[in-house]
């Protein structure tokens, strides 16, 4: 299994490019939220007593936006969070002296950096760069960011928990691709694997930020009281396992390397998400809401666009793992089994899934 995933590059039809429209639906609903966080909680004063207002040494406004992938989804944050900084500069009359805005563009080394520049906006106004890394780990210099932004990134793992992948284990996920209708150890390994990769993201994001600097996350979670396997989400994820089995079976795979392939996801309740940034003694929750989404899972076109979703997010892996000659027959069949579970029960009674939105701040630690 490869340890990190890149969505596809390119602007094809398999591209996340022209694959991404949930996620964009997702943060246009969360935009008011993000203009009217950064209206409230971000700070000018302490940028305009210094190097800010000295034309001779002005100062950049950093802003980092972690799991970029490809775009536009990314320009159209960036743009949200230019905006509203720019408009915050206003309120308090500082025209003349607005500091420039230095973006950062970070995806994993493997990520499409080319299609992403190409398609940066010729109208804005900022400067941009790329950095490519694990945002798991410290990617830039110490108090040097002030605004993290990560859309839709922070339910990937860093990679599959390793115990899962042991063979004959208790934890071995044998004949399964998610954690839906695993023993409780393999759901308790994938939890405690998020709950690593979280901390290692904000610890790397506080020594990162400087003081009174702001972290934007939306990402998907789950109802409050269940269980990590109830997730809707997770329970379409796992449609992939049941297409991979039905291919085993009539000898297209191996099973054995389905019985070998997990996907690196897990999405958490706002709670669980909170408890972990509480843990972060510099940092202080300003704003927590849940946003909502229709199923959007009523009809086969429904089905194949959720198919193609995932087929941008992970056909790099699955094609190293499984060989690339299988992959159209399997989102074939893949967006056939979303649109069977769409009718059962479990789902018809779904009326709203859920994102997270929350605000985070970074205050002054005392000696």
């Amino acid at each position: 299994m490869e340890k990190s995933i890149a969505m596809n590059g390119g602007d094809g039809p398999n591209s996340y490019t022209q694959n991404s429209k949930l996620q964009e639906a997702g943060s246009d609903v969360a935009k008011v939220l993000l203009s009217n966080s950064i209206k409230a909680n971000l700070q000018i004063g302490s940028f305009c007593e210094g190097s800010f207002c000295e034309d001779s040494n002005q100062k950049a406004f950093t802003i980092v936006d972690y799991g970029c992938s490809v775009g536009p989804n990314t320009f159209a944050s960036v743009q949200t969070i230019l905006n509203s900084v720019q408009l915050k500069f206003k309120i308090h009359g500082i025209k003349s002296k607005k500091p420039e805005f230095l973006v950062f563009f970070n995806d994993h080394i493997s990520n499409d950096f080319n299609t992403l520049f190409q398609a940066l906006p010729v109208d804005r106004k900022y400067f941009a760069a790329g950095v490519a890394g694990s945002f798991h780990e410290q990617l830039f210099p110490k108090a040097s960011v002030n605004f993290v932004h990560s859309a839709f990134a922070l339910h990937w793992l860093r990679n599959v928990p390793d115990e899962v992948m042991k063979v004959d284990s208790v934890t071995w996920n044998k004949g399964r691709v998610t954690y839906v209708g695993s023993p409780d150890e393999v759901v308790k390994a994938y939890a405690a694997q998020f709950s690593r990769d979280m901390e290692a993201f904000l610890k790397s994001r506080s020594t990162e930020m400087a003081e009174d600097g702001l972290l934007a996350i939306l990402m998907p979670c789950r109802p409050e009281g269940t269980a990590p396997a109830d997730s809707i989400p997770m329970q379409v994820f796992a449609c992939l396992g049941y297409a991979l089995g039905d291919m085993a079976k009539e000898g297209i795979v191996d099973e054995a390397l389905v019985d070998s392939f997990n996907l690196p996801i897990f999405i958490p309740t706002a709670s669980e998400v909170k408890d972990l940034v509480s843990k972060i003694d510099c940092f202080s929750i300003e704003e927590v809401e849940e946003t909502y989404y229709p199923p959007m899972l009523s009809t086969p076109e429904d089905a194949q666009r959720h198919s193609a979703h995932l087929r941008a997010a992970i056909e790099v892996i699955l094609s190293k793992h499984f060989g690339s000659e299988v992959i159209d027959e399997l989102f074939q069949r893949y967006a056939a089994k979303i649109f069977e579970f769409s009718k059962k029960p479990a789902f018809t009674r779904i009326e709203k899934l859920e994102n997270l939105f929350m605000f985070v701040k970074k205050n002054a630690v005392s000696n």
